[in-house]
Formats: C-alpha cells, sequence, structure tokens
C-alpha cells in the first residue's frame, strides 16, 4: 500500500513539474490575449501592408492610433503614389480623409466594430476568441493563431494567419489568405506600444487634414488626360452598352453604362483640389480595395486613385458585387 501511495505521490509531482515547465495551451494564450485586450488604455503601432492586386503588390505605410473606448486614427501611405488617405473615428463620426485633394467622407458607420480589421490589435484578439477550431502554435518568442475572418464584402479571403509576440501580446505579423491559401494581405508590425498618450486633437478631423496634408505632395497634374479603366469582373448577364466622353469645366468625363440583368453607371475623371474642405455625408461605410479607400453606399461606390475620380452608381448590383467590380479595375486600362 505505502509502495503504490509513494509510486502514485511521484507521478502526480513528475504531471506538475512537466506542467511548469511545458509550453502554455491554446487556452492560456486566448485568456492572456483577452486579458490584455482589457487592460490597454490606448495604442499606437506602425506597420508596412503588403496587398496582392494583380500583378503589382501594393504596399502601404500605416499608423494606427486607438484611444478606448472609440477613438481610432488609420493613417495609409502608399509612397510610389503620393498617396495617403486617413480613416478616422470620433465623437463626430467615421471618416476617410484624402488630405492630397482636401476631400474626405463622413459616414454613419459602426466601423471598425463591423468586420475584421487586419492593422487592429482589439479586432484580431476577437477572431481568435471567434474561431472555436483556431489552430494554435508556438516557436521561438512568439504565438500564431490561424482563424477564420470576418469580411462583410470579400469572402474569399477567408483565413489569416495571426502572430502575437509573447512579451507583450502584442501583434507581430499577420497574413490573409484566399481560398487557395495564397497570401493576399500581409501586414508587418515595424513597432507596438501600449497605452500611449494623445494631445486632445490627436483624433480631430479638420486637424489631421492639415497636419496630413504637410506630409503629402500635391497629386495634380497640369494634363487632364487620364487612362480610362473598365471592370473586368462582372455579374451574369451584364454587359457594357455605351461609353461616352464628355467635355466639363476642368477636362473630360467619361460615363459608361452597363446593362442586361442588371444595370449600373461608372463615371471617371481627373481629381480635382477641394477649394474649401467639406465632408460628403453618406448612410455607409468605408472599404479598402486593396489600392485606395473607398465610400460605400446602397446604391454607391465612391474613390480615388492615382489622380482619377471614380463613382459607380446602381440600384441593382448588390454591395458585394459593387466592391468587385471595383477591385477588377486596377490595372486595367482601355484607351
Amino acid at each position: 500500500m505505502r509502495k503504490s501511495f509513494v509510486l502514485l505521490l511521484t507521478g502526480l509531482l513528475a504531471v506538475l513539474i512537466l506542467s511548469a515547465c511545458g509550453q502554455k495551451s491554446q487556452e492560456d494564450i486566448v485568456n492572456g490575449l483577452d486579458k490584455k485586450a482589457k487592460e490597454y488604455t490606448s495604442y499606437k503601432a506602425k506597420a508596412k501592408m503588403t496587398i496582392q492586386t494583380g500583378s503589382d503588390p501594393q504596399v502601404y505605410n500605416v499608423e494606427i492610433w486607438h484611444k478606448k473606448p472609440s477613438l481610432y486614427r488609420v493613417y495609409l501611405e502608399n509612397p510610389k503614389k503620393d498617396q495617403n488617405q486617413v480613416i478616422l473615428r470620433n465623437a463626430n463620426g467615421v471618416f476617410v480623409l484624402t488630405p492630397s485633394l482636401n476631400k474626405s467622407f463622413r459616414f454613419q458607420s459602426d466601423w471598425p466594430n463591423n468586420s475584421s480589421q487586419v492593422y487592429l490589435f482589439e479586432s484580431l484578439v476577437k477572431d481568435v476568441q471567434s474561431d472555436k477550431d483556431a489552430v494554435y502554435s508556438a516557436k521561438d518568442k512568439k504565438y500564431t493563431f490561424e482563424t477564420k475572418t470576418n469580411y462583410q464584402h470579400n469572402k474569399m479571403l477567408p483565413t489569416q494567419e495571426i502572430t502575437f509576440n509573447k512579451k507583450d501580446m502584442s501583434p507581430s505579423l499577420v497574413k490573409v489568405m484566399d481560398t487557395d491559401r495564397k497570401v493576399m494581405v500581409k501586414v508587418e508590425f515595424k513597432s507596438f506600444e501600449f497605452n500611449k498618450p494623445f494631445d486632445k486633437d490627436s483624433f480631430d478631423e479638420k486637424k489631421n487634414m492639415t497636419l496630413s496634408q504637410m506630409d503629402v505632395a500635391t497629386s495634380a497634374k497640369p494634363s487632364d488626360s487620364f487612362a480610362v479603366k473598365t471592370p473586368l469582373q462582372l455579374p451574369a448577364g451584364v454587359k457594357k452598352l455605351e461609353e461616352k466622353d464628355i467635355s466639363t469645366a476642368d477636362g473630360k468625363r467619361i460615363v459608361m453604362t452597363y446593362g442586361g440583368e442588371k444595370s449600373f453607371t461608372l463615371i471617371q475623371e481627373k481629381a480635382q483640389i477641394a477649394k474649401a474642405a467639406s465632408a460628403v455625408t453618406l448612410n455607409g461605410e468605408p472599404v479598402n480595395l486593396g489600392f485606395t479607400v473607398a465610400a460605400l453606399s446602397d446604391t454607391s461606390l465612391t474613390w480615388t486613385y492615382d489622380g482619377v475620380d471614380y463613382l459607380l452608381s446602381s440600384k441593382d448590383l448588390t454591395k458585394d458585387e459593387m466592391v468587385a467590380a471595383a477591385k477588377s479595375m486596377q490595372g486595367q486600362s482601355s484607351k
């Protein structure tokens, strides 16, 4: 009896020693992430985001600011295109600012809480917590989870791989993959600091428009010429019916009409710098097309890229169909 008791005690001690020396379990790490998400008051981060769109990847420098409970500032800079945008959330609403054109959109939107956000810590933690089938691994000083995504307007990116730093639970690397597991979006965090102080006007839309304008060379060019683009991805039974070249006081405007099973209109014209800053208010949301952030409503999609304004308008297309058509225009030229 005494011998079996000693063996049992020895076995229990061995289990305890192994548990103490072993890796933390997946549940331990998820609980640690949850605790971190509840405890921090703010953060500042810098990252490089690479998005595969067509043959040429788009690379952005990203700066992320967040102060609880609901102040956000995401600065996106494409150095090659002399283009930057700011996604802002404050007490006045959600804004997408384009400082080089002195333009902004204001949304009545629940952003960023309505879908996965690849560069926001709390969104990444939420995706890990929500996926009960998440695959976990630990290596070196990193914790990695493979989870489902929650993108409202992009069902073709179902999976993501999120890596956190062991030291402070901050995100290190995020890879978003398509249905073939090809990496389509990659975010490499260069720095991440929790509980950083902010000035009282850090999230003010007017202040951010002014500060960002200082960082950007004006993209306007003397010529009003631009490459006209056509969407390559259209809903079944839809085709281009007409294309008009209209002269305006500021140059030319291209109006394309599509019809068939569904109809929509696509307008393109050279972007002009607004003389006075004013926000266009939409009942919609900001959506990342991969090469720029667009303004999406129930019946329209508006964006600016490489000095050209685009407006896709339709009462027939779904939001997903509008976004897919716009994404398929990147890198394409019809004349």
